[in-house]
């Protein structure tokens, strides 16, 4: 595992537009890992930076931010020690039981898998676990489908997490809310209704490869793990990949970048499988939903340009109701919105995608938190994080129940 010893992470706000350029300046100088925003022509003034920095270069960006008077601070002071934290210290850390799957702590690739086979065998009258392809390096992409079999054609919402191998709290959600979802089917009269009258399509690892990799190797990598003939940079962004718009603005064409495009769109095998499934259910797929890190937001399209959706009143509403709901457990706020003009613009989207292709509710949720830990999300915050998100869900979802009139 690469060690991120004293490797810090840095928040900068520039405050002009000459500060703007002065910070893209130093990031051609400098290679450095973005968080936030994930490319450096999205840098806008008074937004902030998110960005890692490795230890011998901390005291040169620190030295230029100074001499042009940019405000930055220092977010996280050693990042390994933040790393260590996260998964406390996962070799020596007790499990609460064998017997009892622990959904408040973050799972390898090979432990969530294992889980998923084991819902489907403990739950057959509500669960199905099935296939639909396979990743760059060979592994199965699995998804679970949710709902009581009550008729051949039902209302379905898709459900994906872990696009981004980083985020880490994305496939925590996805678990969780099956857990949620099996556990209070008998004594809560809501879910029991969402589950009679919904299937709902569960895919808690999307980037398999990626998220694999992400424990083996390099706890922040993004992307795929697909090779690019003639470039020694592995991977494309799954989230710029999607055939809409394809490799516009906010998508790089060059390989070694976070927001790679891809050599053609749907190059990647999981964008491909995942495409491939949603066209053929796209009758009874009503909603797509996929789950990033980190922002604390809730996004619908467009992603690719400033425009008004056609059903913009109904989306918009849901929106809304979803954030409410989330509010009402810890009083955490989200900002909701259309994606280009709350986040940023960006193309290939598998959002843009969804809505295009039929499917009306199309939303990308940004979880916790706003950059205190970034991705380094701590195991203690992974409960209130999914209780609050599962509010947001179950209430999306049952507004597809209802007959939107705005």
């Amino acid at each position: 595992m690469l060690c991120f010893c004293s490797d810090q992470v840095f928040r900068i706000i520039p405050s002009s537009n000459t500060e703007v350029q002065a910070v893209k300046q130093l990031f051609q100088n400098l290679t450095v890992d973005l968080w936030q925003p994930n490319s450096a022509s999205l840098i806008r003034e008074n937004s902030p930076v998110d960005v890692h920095v490795g230890r011998n270069k901390t005291q040169w960006l620190r030295r230029h931010l100074h001499q042009a008077h940019i405000y930055y601070e220092v977010l996280i002071s050693n990042l390994q020690t933040q790393i260590e934290k996260q998964t406390g210290y996962r070799s020596s850390r007790k499990r609460r039981s064998e017997l009892q799957y622990d959904y408040e702590v973050y799972h390898p690739l090979e432990e969530i898998q294992s889980w998923m086979f084991e819902m489907n065998r403990t739950n057959p009258h509500l669960v199905d676990l099935f296939p639909i392809g396979q990743s760059y390096e060979g592994r199965p992409l699995y998804v679970l489908q949710l709902g009581k079999r009550t008729r051949p054609f039902k209302k379905a919402v898709w459900i994906d997490c872990g696009v981004h191998a980083r985020e880490w709290i994305g496939p925590a959600f996805c678990q969780w809310f099956v857990k949620e979802a099996l556990n209070s089917y008998q004594h809560d009269s809501s879910m029991r209704r969402l589950m009679n009258q919904l299937n709902f399509y569960i895919m808690p690892v999307f980037n398999v490869d990626g998220y694999h990799y992400s424990w083996k190797t390099d706890r922040f990598w993004r992307k795929t793990r697909s090779k690019i003939p003639k470039y020694h940079c592995r991977g494309v962004d799954a989230n710029r990949n999607w055939k809409v718009k394809w490799c516009d603005q906010g998508a790089s064409l060059h390989p070694c970048d976070d927001t790679y495009c891809g050599p053609f769109p749907e190059s990647e095998p999981e964008v491909k499988a995942v495409a491939k499934f949603l066209r053929k259910h796209r009758k009874q797929v009503k909603a797509y939903i996929s789950i990033h890190a980190y922002a604390q937001m809730l996004l619908y399209p467009y992603s690719y340009k400033y425009a008004t959706i056609p059903n913009f009143n109904c989306v918009e509403s849901a929106a809304q109701n979803a954030v409410s709901a989330l509010y009402s457990a810890y009083g955490v706020r989200y900002r909701y919105g259309p994606a280009s003009t709350t986040l940023y613009v960006s193309s290939g989207s598998s959002i843009d995608w969804a809505y295009k292709n039929g499917i009306s509710y199309a939303f990308a949720f940004e979880l916790r938190d706003t950059g205190y830990y970034g991705f380094l999300l701590p195991e203690a915050l992974i409960n209130p994080t999914c209780t609050e998100t599962m509010r947001a869900i179950k209430t999306i979802a049952s507004g597809l129940l209802k007959k939107c009139t705005k």
